[in-house]
């Protein structure tokens, strides 16, 4: 699918960057569980922490294919810090789109320049891929809200200075979830260990406790039970740069297999000589082209505000998840015993792959919300 001279000019721009500054990083943030803030740093002076934030508070402002093209090639060169860059996103396209005006300039211009960092919290330990389940709740008392619950698997739990925060106002009525900006300093917020985790090692996932956590009633950002119908909004976008990234992923992989084809020799050759490894070489590629000109057709999909947009970034997310997974496990298999060792770059591909097909939804939600869409 054809990009614009702008976009394509946007997706070298970054590829680049991804190559020269982030993929030098990324063994050791895998090995450190440690996030590489000076890779932060140039994306805020790429103007990529502000890609979903006005130009009137100093943001990118991007279209949804651009977005995804974005995502895609921060991706390319680490997962992690794609996975960070696009849940600050959904921070920051949470406060643009639900936002009051006030509440717009006290933090998107600093969003936009990177600081503070978003953080994004709907799932809890006993209500994951079901939200209407959650128990966190947030009362109304005068002029405040006070929240008591737990979040769990929030990317950028310690990072973060705010919090997107999906509570009810009522915890027996399902209908009640609404959503709230919670600044991370707030006294009774407890940020717990960061896990560890197969992949996605260098993003920091944690859970958040919130006990008598009090915050001004003008932090609320919808009405009160209109939180999950937004939380769906934003996700569907959240779920097309979730494939953006399983995208860009799959593609480093390929490159990789392709490259270390061309140099390693056996029976006399190059094993790209080998016909099966040039039919698996050639299977990857599709897969790959497949899930991108997918992602991209949800991109643009949800850019047109179209009826089938949230079936089409399911679609997309189910679709390069799995190419993710089969890409990096194809990678892994071409490189034989390198493939298996953690001084290779396949290796930790692989183990960042699983998560593609689980966050945002998993694999079973996105069949099943596709599904309903055919079917209703």
């Amino acid at each position: 699918m054809t990009l614009t001279d702008e976009q394509r000019a946007i997706r070298d721009v970054v590829r680049d960057f991804a190559r020269e500054e982030i993929r030098p990083t990324a063994r050791e943030a895998d090995e450190t569980q440690s996030f590489p803030e000076d890779v932060w740093d140039g994306l805020a002076e790429l103007d990529l922490t502000g890609l979903t934030v006005p130009e009137k508070y100093g943001g990118y402002d991007a279209d949804p294919v651009t977005a995804s093209v974005v995502y895609e090639s921060v991706a390319y060169g680490s997962l992690a810090v794609a996975t960070a860059l696009s849940v600050h996103g959904l921070a920051t396209s949470c406060i643009r789109s639900f936002g009051s005006p006030s509440q717009q300039e006290r933090w998107l211009p600093e969003m936009a320049d990177g600081r503070p960092v978003g953080a994004f919290a709907l799932s809890e330990p006993h209500a994951g891929s079901n939200p209407a389940a959650m128990t966190t709740e947030a009362r109304r008392e005068g002029d405040e809200y006070v929240i008591d619950g737990e979040k769990q698997w929030i990317t950028n739990g310690v990072r973060s200075g705010v919090i997107i925060l999906f509570a009810k106002t009522d915890r027996d009525d399902p209908d009640s979830v609404t959503q709230f900006l919670v600044p991370k300093d707030v006294d009774g917020l407890t940020v717990g260990e960061t896990e560890d985790k197969l992949g996605l090692r260098a993003s920091d996932t944690t859970s958040l406790t919130f006990h008598g956590v009090r915050i001004p009633a003008e932090n609320r950002l919808t009405e009160e039970g209109r939180g999950l119908s937004a939380a769906f909004e934003i996700l569907t976008g959240g779920r097309v740069a979730i494939a953006s990234q399983a995208v860009g992923l799959a593609d480093h992989a390929l490159e990789e297999a392709i490259d270390y084809s061309q140099e390693r020799e056996q029976f006399g050759g190059p094993i790209a000589d080998i016909q099966s490894v040039r039919h698996t070489l050639a299977e990857m590629a599709a897969r790959t082209e497949s899930a991108r000109r997918l992602t991209r057709h949800a991109a643009r999909e949800r850019a047109a505000g179209a009826d089938d947009a949230p079936m089409a970034a399911s679609m997309a997310k189910y679709v390069a998840s799995e190419a993710a997974m089969d890409v990096t496990n194809d990678a892994v298999q071409l490189h034989g015993g390198y493939g298996y060792v953690t001084e290779g770059e396949v290796e930790r591909l692989y183990r960042d792959a699983k998560i593609t097909e689980i966050y945002e939804g998993t694999t079973e939600i996105q069949k099943t919300v596709i599904a309903r869409h055919l079917l209703d």
